[in-house]
C-alpha cells in the first residue's frame, strides 16, 4: 500500500503584492561617488536590521538632547585602549552626554593616557616573568587619588579627575576623568576588587576604594533616576556595568517610581548574557526601545558619534 501523503494542489495561495514583506527596494543602500559628503553617506546606507538601528538609535539621542533628558555612557576600557576618547569627550562638550560610568580597567587606561600618552601593555609578555600591571607611577598616582579622595569624602571619579587637573598631567585633554571634572559632567567608577592591575601593589587602601566606589554607586542612581525619556548605552563592559546599572535602576524605582520608559544600546563585538538581561531587556521592559549593536568599537562609535553630529 502507497504511504499516505498531503496532496498540495488543495493549497490556498495569497497574492504576492498583498503579502507584508520585511524589505523593500526603496531600504535598499545607495551607490556613491568619490569625494562625496558624510551626509551622502548616511543617506546611502540602506533602511534594514543593524544599520537601522544604528541611525534610530542616533536619532533617540539627538532628541534627547534636544529635550534636555540624560544620555549615560557607560564604558569598559577598551573604548579607551581604542582611542575613542576624543569623541566621548566632544560629545560631553557639547551637552549630549551627561554622564558616564567607567569600570576599573577604565580609569587605568584614561589615567595612563593623561600622563604618558600611552596604555595597553603586552598581557602575556608581562605574565611570563611577573611584569605584568607593575607600572608604579600609575598605581602610586591612582592609588593615591582615591586614598586622597576617600579622606574628603568624595568619590573614585571626581577624585581622579581633579588629582589629573591638579597635578597638570601633559595629556589631561585626552583624560575622560578630567574633562568630566572640569564640565562638571559625573564620572562615576565601579570597582571590583582584585580585577584591576592597582590593587595588586602596596599602595592600595580597599578601605578607601570600596568607599570611593560605594559613593559613586549613589551618584550613579541619581543619574539613573533622571533616565526617563533619555538614553543608556553600554560600550563593551560585559560583566561590572550592566550588573551596576540593574541595581541602579531597581534603586531608583525603588525611591522615586521611575525612570520607566527609556532608551538603552550595548555595543559589543559578541552577543552576551548580561548585557542582554541587564541593559537590554529587563530594564525596558515597562516601555521604551533597546538597540544591539554588534561589531568592533573602533568602526561602530565613530560611525555613531558622526551620526549624531550630523543630525544636530
Amino acid at each position: 500500500m502507497p504511504r499516505p501523503r498531503v496532496d498540495l494542489r488543495k493549497i490556498k495561495t495569497i497574492a504576492l503584492d498583498g503579502r507584508k514583506c520585511k524589505v523593500a527596494s526603496r531600504d535598499f543602500a545607495k551607490t556613491g561617488k568619490k569625494g562625496g559628503s558624510f551626509r551622502d553617506f548616511y543617506e546611502s546606507m540602506p533602511k534594514i536590521l543593524a544599520a537601522n538601528n544604528l541611525k534610530s538609535l542616533a536619532d533617540a539621542i539627538v532628541s534627547a538632547h534636544a529635550r534636555k533628558k540624560m544620555v549615560i555612557a557607560m564604558m569598559g576600557a577598551h573604548v579607551i585602549k581604542c582611542g575613542l576618547s576624543p569623541l566621548i569627550i566632544d560629545l560631553m562638550k557639547k551637552g549630549v552626554i551627561k554622564a558616564v560610568a567607567l569600570n576599573g580597567a577604565g580609569i587605568i587606561h584614561d589615567t595612563e593616557i593623561a600622563m604618558i600618552g600611552r596604555t595597553s601593555e603586552d598581557v602575556g609578555e608581562g605574565i611570563a616573568d611577573g611584569s605584568f600591571g607593575m607600572a608604579g607611577e600609575t598605581a602610586s598616582f591612582i592609588n593615591g587619588a582615591i586614598d586622597s579622595g576617600f579622606r574628603r569624602g568624595i568619590g573614585i571619579g571626581e577624585a581622579l579627575g581633579s588629582a589629573i587637573i591638579k597635578k597638570k598631567l601633559p595629556h589631561r585633554d585626552l583624560s575622560i576623568l578630567a574633562e568630566g571634572y572640569g564640565m562638571n559632567v559625573p564620572v562615576t567608577v565601579h570597582v571590583a576588587i582584585g580585577t584591576d592591575i592597582i590593587h595588586q601593589h602596596p599602595s592600595v587602601n580597599g578601605e578607601a576604594t570600596g568607599a570611593g566606589s560605594l559613593l559613586d554607586f549613589k551618584n550613579f542612581i541619581y543619574n539613573v533616576s533622571n533616565l526617563e525619556g533619555g538614553v543608556a548605552i553600554n560600550f563593551g563592559s560585559a560583566v561590572i556595568l550592566p550588573e551596576v546599572f540593574l541595581k541602579a535602576v531597581t534603586v531608583a524605582r525603588n525611591l522615586h517610581s521611575k525612570p520607566s520608559v527609556f532608551t538603552t544600546a550595548n555595543f559589543d563585538m559578541i552577543s552576551q548574557y548580561r548585557p542582554h538581561q541587564n541593559v537590554l531587556s529587563r530594564p525596558t521592559s515597562m516601555g521604551g526601545k533597546s538597540y544591539n549593536v554588534i561589531g568592533h568599537h573602533e568602526i561602530l562609535i565613530p560611525l555613531l558619534y558622526r551620526f549624531i553630529v550630523e543630525k544636530m
